[in-house]
């Protein structure tokens, strides 16, 4: 029997329409003839959704009996024997009542494609097996649903079923996805923008991959060889050596350039083994390469270059990254192309990437200036040379001797001399010199086998020998010496630029100068002491009191600004110089540091004066209000010739009871800012009931069910908090969400649990508060919206922000879905205090 066709319909979240576009698709297909008929459908309360099933046939459910509770499932058997052309079934990752013909609904889903029936079926990305802990991460809900990726990938077509995330949210804030009671938990937990932009990029991804496997099969069985590049994708290679990591992160940053990269580290071993790689090189750059998103993979291959190329075209890659050959100039010549030149010739349409791979930290050693031009291992190689050679020459030209190869002889030895010269200089070369003339006396010239010097040339030959010997010695001393140099200066003209670079960098100039000077002269440690003793910066081994040097920095010599300790040795004078520069640039630097200190100092004294000046205004404005209505109520109640009845009493003295409230309610609100902005605000934290504490709240604002309307969850533990503060930021914000609420319209108060995070959200309705200006909030002295001056200081959020991060929370505003604004005040949980303890009181 043929089997079924599967369809798969992935959502990146609920509510983004999956169900009913299954049922839409079933309409149209029973409008074509085809035999379909529902096997499952979870409307989940949606009209719309309902409205789709409407003249569509359904197959009974079956009903389980569970623990007392019935429950109703898919009837696999009744499907089956229906034998439709097209069957429908919601939620492919559900698990089924327990006693069920199979334990998921994917496995039921499988006997209906066995069976020859095609399927159309729902799943959400959540539930894909392979990205459960992906989307835990993003959401912190955890998914006990799943399916196994190759179920999905085995459909003959999965089409992603997309919805804007704000465009979601907007649904769910119309009732369109959850009932009412459910909408405000819902917006602040699983269904955060945030939240929402990430699981569909998780969802286009992971179909990404889908049709790019899909891609691969296609030119398998079609014999394609050539790279289509319809994503990027880069290789990788990996030789073993201390550069992997280098190329990796490289490797990386190109992946990264396009949305959907992807990033493949290949290592190619030979078939013998005995090709040389680092075990423990390899272990860690395959961590890192996994750590960077990637994957890494290992081939077989004596010819590296055609491995690697053929890696890259099997994996239809669009860029392939190689560093740069370690072997030396020399080599090159001798050997031939290396791998680079030959990927490069047969990479075809792969761009090639030739990274460089200098050691970290090495870059900047200053090349150390000796006494001879030449290393001590170059003398020592030419006296090698002289030594081995010499006698193997000696052997040679001695067997082959006759009376004619006398000029042979001389020319040979006088070449041996020319090479010894070359390698190891001066002293090895007029050793050499020496030798072969004693040498050619002592074998070819007669008498033979004793060294006389009977005749003139003679002589003169060996002062020749010595002469030609101190000439080229010459020469190679002299190149060396200019090949040092100029190796020196640019050196030293790197470390300059920077130097001057670091500088540039601001707050970060003395310690990055500090470490530049400890790589640049191979100095054990450094470190810069400020003028009172305190460490500026430190790199390197901590310096001693046996320190080489100890430079004085800024200021004058009798009293510098700071102290450069050098724990090691300076080689040369040229270093001296050099430091000498690096001390000017790190007295500049610590000015740099003190001038910007001194410029946030300044700021922030601005800062305190324009608080200084809103104060001002504020108090000659807002505090002389209810001041002067207090002095004019108590003058006239002590007004004397003036007969008050009983109820002008009564309304003098209300009207000084309520200014003087006023007045004592600004001082307090005006103390306590000032105690939030000096960071001396007292704190007393213990568990709190955050229902207790919107009731509390509610009771002093004399607000009642017509005025706010409370979703309070029950289940809720208490939080950690300070209960007056936490009163006192609840009056204040449900004070301005009541007084910008709209006519006729209720303010909203909601609690719910995010992880260890306690959220009560304060939403109206009102005209809201632009983004632009939602910092201007919590300033001091600021009224936003306000239109009659008449409201206070404008110090209510100000202290509101100020006492929620005293107590370890956050204060942030929202949009409030429809219009207007959501405040949602965050506080750790205290799961110490179980909820049921609570209730009832």
């Amino acid at each position: 029997m043929k089997r079924g066709k599967l369809r798969v319909l992935l959502g990146a979240a609920p509510g983004v329409g999956k169900t009913f576009e299954m049922l839409q698709e079933g309409r149209r297909l029973a409008q074509d003839g085809r035999d379909v008929v529902i096997a499952i459908v979870e409307t989940h309360g949606r009209e719309a959704t309902a409205a789709q099933i409407e003249g569509l046939e359904q197959v009974p459910r079956r009903m389980v009996q569970h623990r007392g509770v019935e429950l109703s499932e898919m009837d696999l058997a009744a499907v089956l024997a229906r034998h439709p052309d097209v069957a429908l079934v919601d939620e492919l990752a559900h698990t089924n009542a327990p006693g069920s013909r199979n334990e998921k609904r994917w496995a039921d889903v499988e006997e209906l494609l066995d069976a020859g029936i095609d399927v159309i079926t729902t799943v959400n990305v959540q539930h894909i097996e392979s990205l459960g802990d992906v989307v835990e991460r993003i959401t912190g809900a955890l998914q006990r649903e799943t399916v196994p990726d190759a179920v999905v990938r085995r459909a003959d077509r999965i089409e992603v079923v997309d919805l804007a995330p704000q465009s979601l949210r907007d649904r769910l804030s119309a009732g369109q996805v959850y009932p009412a009671e459910r909408v405000d938990a819902a917006l602040s937990n699983y269904f955060r923008l945030g939240n929402l932009t990430a699981l569909r990029e998780v969802a286009l991804l992971w179909l990404a991959d889908e049709v790019d496997s899909a891609l691969q099969s296609y030119r398998a069985e079609h014999g394609i060889r050539g790279s289509w590049q319809a994503r990027e994708r880069v290789v990788v290679a990996l030789t073993g050596g201390a550069e992997g990591e280098t190329l990796l992160r490289r490797g990386a940053r190109i992946a990264a350039r396009s949305a959907g990269g992807e990033l493949l580290a290949v290592h190619v071993s030979s078939q013998d083994g005995l090709r040389r790689a680092d075990p423990a090189a390899l272990a860690g750059q395959r961590t890192l390469v996994e750590t960077l998103g990637g994957s890494y993979h290992q081939v077989v291959g004596d010819d590296v270059p055609g491995a690697l190329v053929e890696f890259a075209r099997s994996v239809n890659a669009s860029q392939l990254v190689i560093g740069v050959s370690r072997r030396s100039r020399l080599s090159a010549a001798l050997t031939g192309p290396g791998i680079g030149a030959t990927v490069i010739r047969e990479s075809g349409d792969i761009d090639v990437h030739i990274v460089t791979h200098s050691a970290a930290g090495g870059r900047l050693r200053l090349p150390r200036m000796q006494r001879g031009a030449l290393s001590v291992k170059r003398r020592i190689l030419g006296f090698a040379v002289a030594l081995i050679f010499g006698p193997l020459l000696s052997v040679l030209l001695f067997t082959f001797r006759s009376d004619e190869s006398i000029t042979a002889d001389v020319l040979s030895y006088q070449l041996l001399v020319v090479v010894v010269a070359l390698v190891g200089g001066i002293w090895p070369a007029l050793f050499a010199a020496v030798l072969s003339g004693f040498t050619l006396d002592f074998l070819f010239v007669a008498p033979q086998f004793t060294i006389s010097i009977q005749h003139p040339l003679h002589a003169l030959a060996l002062a020749l020998y010595v002469v030609i010997a101190i000439l080229v010695s010459y020469i190679v001393d002299q190149a060396a010496r200019r090949t040092r140099r100029a190796e020196r200066a640019a050196a030293e003209s790197e470390l300059l630029a920077t130097v001057a670079g670091s500088v540039l960098r601001g707050e970060s100039a003395v310690p990055a100068l500090v470490s530049r000077t400890r790589e640049a002269f191979g100095l054990a440690g450094v470190r810069l002491v400020a003028d009172d003793g305190a460490v500026l910066a430190t790199d390197g081994e901590p310096v001693r009191g046996d320190a080489f040097s100890a430079l004085p920095v800024g200021g004058t010599d009798a009293e510098p600004r700071a102290t450069l300790e050098l724990h090691g040795a300076l080689r040369d004078a040229a270093a001296r110089r050099l430091l000498d520069v690096i001390v000017a640039q790190l007295a500049a630097a610590i000015e740099h540091t003190d001038l910007s200190e001194t410029a946030r100092e300044a700021g922030a004294l601005a800062e305190t004066d324009q608080v200084r000046s809103a104060l001002l205004s504020a108090v000659s404005h807002d505090l002389r209000r209810p001041l002067a209505a207090a002095v004019a109520a108590v003058g006239g109640l002590r007004a004397t010739g003036v007969q008050l009845s009983d109820e002008d009493r009564a309304e003098l003295l209300a009207t000084a009871d309520e200014s003087l409230s006023t007045l004592t309610t600004l001082v307090t609100d005006l103390l306590d800012v000032s105690r939030v902005q000096a960071g001396v605000l007292a704190v007393s934290l213990a568990p709190v009931d955050a229902a207790d504490s919107v009731l509390a709240a509610l009771d002093e604002l004399r607000l009642g069910p017509a005025d706010v309307e409370l979703a309070l969850d029950p289940d809720l533990p208490a939080v950690r908090a300070d209960a007056v503060l936490l009163q006192r930021v609840l009056v204040n914000v449900l004070a301005n969400a009541h007084r910008y609420a709209p006519a006729g319209e209720r303010v909203r108060v909601a609690t719910s649990r995010l992880g260890a995070v306690a959220e009560l959200r304060v939403v109206d309705h009102g005209v809201g508060v632009p983004i632009e200006r939602r910092d201007d909030m919590f300033a001091p002295f600021q009224r936003t919206g306000d239109t009659d001056n008449t409201t206070g200081l404008g110090l209510g959020l100000a202290l509101s922000r100020g006492f929620v991060e005293g107590m370890g929370g956050t204060l942030t505003p929202e949009d409030t879905p429809g219009g207007g604004l959501t405040m949602v005040i965050s506080l750790p949980v205290d799961d110490t205090v179980p909820a049921p303890a609570r209730m009832g009181g």
